[in-house]
């Protein structure tokens, strides 16, 4: 059940934030073998994970964006137009932590223009491993350090909690139901 509860939780948190940005769907079906993607903000991929990522979730990631990007090759040959580079999706991998092991089976490399925690697999795979933990603790990694789990959570909530009440990141706050804390019910949604 914690499981499906976290999945509802992170979909319906990255589907508001995400939404006055663009389209987003989410529980997105892509064929073959019946697939969903948690959720899908053109163009790109999101795959928040609860508990760390296995070498498993990852490749299960890159066979959806394999999919996605079938589907948009098809879709382009089918008008006659090519498929741009900037119109194949992106996948972001969202791990409250991962072993080095992990980042080392799929060649991850830490870009310094992008700051800590932030792992790009090779080029043609447009795939990152975001490790919540790993983030720098600054406003512009918030929303997603609130993904995180234990002492990563604890610090984003309070970060969020000191915010002035007419802060621009608290009107995207409300209360989710039966999300555990360790003082009230309030995350982002």
């Amino acid at each position: 059940m914690t499981r499906f509860l976290w999945d509802k939780f992170s979909k319906d948190y990255l589907e508001t934030f995400l939404s006055s940005s663009g389209d987003v769907k989410t529980s997105l079906d892509v064929t073959a073998e019946t697939q969903e993607i948690d959720v899908y903000f053109r163009p790109c991929l999101l795959e928040p994970y609860r508990n760390p990522v296995t070498i498993d979730g990852i490749i299960a990631c890159l066979s959806k964006l394999f999919t996605v990007r079938e589907q948009l090759q098809r879709e382009a040959h089918r008008n006659q137009q090519p498929l741009l580079a900037e119109n194949i999706p992106r996948l972001w991998i969202l791990t409250p932590t991962a072993s080095q092991r992990i980042i080392t089976a799929f060649s991850a490399l830490n870009n310094p223009d992008w700051g800590e925690g932030i792992y790009f697999l090779p080029p043609a795979l447009t795939t990152a491993i975001i490790v919540l933990h790993q983030l720098p603790e600054t406003p512009e990694t918030l929303w997603l350090r609130l993904l995180g789990r234990g002492g990563t959570r604890t610090r984003a909530i309070d970060e969020l909690e000191a915010l002035s009440p007419s802060h621009p990141f608290k009107s995207a706050c409300k209360p989710y139901p039966k999300e555990p804390r360790r003082r009230g019910n309030l995350l982002c949604v």
